[in-house]
């Protein structure tokens, strides 16, 4: 035991001048000391991808990895846990352009374990980091790097606004280095719309911590898009940008967490609000409302007797209302799947049949539109709207069939064209008897002979020349 490295003798071997401690735990397991100062005040923030140059080393000098020697950058995802823990720690305290030596302890590093063969178990490693550039973190849908968040103020806890939570915050939006909106604004996440607040930033607001405080940039296509924003200033196309800082959020009551009473409270507060957005023409915020209503009735458990009857009837409005908003957004697809689920809830719904036939009809399939129209006539023989839309789904039929008809009539003649230019250069293609001599060319006269000239080739050649040869 007496050639073991003790702790203490470790942390003898460590440079007094390392640096300064910047371990979660002021235990002294991360030590930096800057070697270059770096631009500006931004450091990357957990989910920024950062790329550094590094030099990696024992204690006693011996070098064990290197970007440089590779002169090949090296890119990590912060606080993803895909490097060691002073990297993640350490790096996210960096600025663009910053050098820093930091030393790791075994702990931070890869502990008793080590990495062999290079790194030996229970090794103090030292890094030299250069913070090359990074991005923020990507909280676009897609993964486009439409929307990138960068961290200026952690926020307190791990808490996050939900879907329906309400928000306050404030905002200070830019465009081209200058102030387009400078205010505070409360509103339940998932309605911004409705208050001018951007897809791109709503869509980074469901990830703040309270009290964080965070630079989004926003591309066009997440923010006003081709239309722009004339009353702001911003023209079609624009990149964005905004600071924003999280005052604080009342999280939306999940559905898990309320009883049947508190679940038909909630649907029918977010049936009023469709309607009320539908009323007004604003078909995508209706449709949100109607799914939240269905989000807290679809579900049977827990509903019994008249509870159970109302909670169908809040179900079956919300499917139909939304199958009304998808044909008012030409989802057409959307609209008939919304009546199908309708209809398993209610199998001779007016509503849910006639909306069917024109998700039908708008998808370019009349015979279906066609008998839904007429399922409405055999329930309500003298609704005018049913019986006018069976008529429109006639027209359409015979317009579909006199298309179908002259598509295949112009199909059968390009066949017949192209067959008949087929046998042309067939014809081209043959050999043309007349370019030997006489009226016939020798494969003619050849396939002119008889049997009995075959079988008497003399007489053959007394016919043809007039004289007998080999007698």
């Amino acid at each position: 035991m007496e050639n073991m490295e003790t702790s203490a003798d470790v942390t003898s071997s460590i440079p007094a001048d390392s640096g300064v401690d910047i371990s979660p735990k002021m235990d002294g397991g991360i030590l930096k000391k800057i070697i270059r100062e770096g631009t500006g005040t931004e450091t990357p923030s957990p989910g920024s991808k950062v790329t550094v140059h590094y030099v990696g080393t024992l204690l006693d000098g011996t070098k064990f990895d290197s970007s440089r020697d590779r002169d090949s950058p090296f890119e990590f995802v912060i606080g993803k846990g895909s490097v060691i823990k002073a990297w993640d720690i350490g790096v996210a305290t960096m600025k663009r352009g910053e050098i820093a030596v930091l030393t790791c302890a075994p702990e931070y590093a890869y502990g008793k374990a080590g990495s062999p063969p290079k790194i030996p178990p229970d090794s103090t490693l030292i890094f030299e980091i250069e913070a090359i550039d990074w991005l923020g973190e990507d909280l676009s849908v897609r993964k486009d790097g439409g929307v990138l968040r960068y961290v200026l103020e952690e926020g307190e806890e791990y808490s996050t606004p939900n879907d329906g939570a309400l928000v306050q915050v404030h905002l200070t939006g830019k465009y081209s280095g200058n102030v387009f909106e400078e205010r505070e604004v409360t509103f339940p996440l998932g309605e911004g719309s409705e208050y001018g607040v951007c897809e791109g930033l709503e869509r980074a607001l469901e990830k703040f911590k309270k009290g964080e405080k965070s630079r989004i940039l926003i591309k066009s296509k997440y923010a006003f898009k081709d239309k722009g924003n004339p009353e702001l200033n911003i023209p079609p196309n624009a990149d964005i940008e905004y600071i924003v800082k999280m005052i604080s959020f009342e999280k939306s009551k999940e559905s898990w967490s309320l009883d049947s009473d508190g679940k038909l409270e909630q649907a029918k507060l977010f049936k009023d609000k469709g309607t009320h957005y539908f009323k007004n023409g604003k078909y995508v915020l209706a449709a949100k409302m109607y799914k939240k209503l269905n989000s807290y009735v679809e579900h049977s458990s827990g509903f019994e007797g008249e509870k159970e009857e109302e909670r169908k009837a809040l179900l079956l409005a919300g499917h139909l209302n939304l199958a009304m908003c998808y044909l008012k957004l030409d989802q057409f697809l959307e609209a008939r799947n919304e009546c199908d689920n309708a209809l398993k809830l209610d199998p001779y719904n007016i509503k849910g049949l006639f909306r069917r036939g024109q998700a039908n009809l708008g998808m370019g399939e009349p015979e279906l539109g066609k008998k839904d129209f007429e399922a409405v006539l055999g329930i309500e023989p003298k609704n005018a709207a049913a019986a006018n839309h069976v008529a429109i789904c006639v027209k359409a039929m015979k317009e579909q069939k006199s298309r179908e008809k002259t598509i295949y009539a112009n199909m059968f003649e390009k066949f017949a064209q192209r067959d008949k230019a087929k046998e042309e250069e067939w014809k081209r293609k043959q050999p043309d008897v007349m370019k030997t001599l006489g009226e016939w060319g020798q494969d003619e006269r050849e396939r002119e002979m008889t049997d009995f000239e075959r079988e008497n080739p003399n007489i053959l050649m007394l016919n043809r020349t007039g004289e007998f040869k080999n007698m």
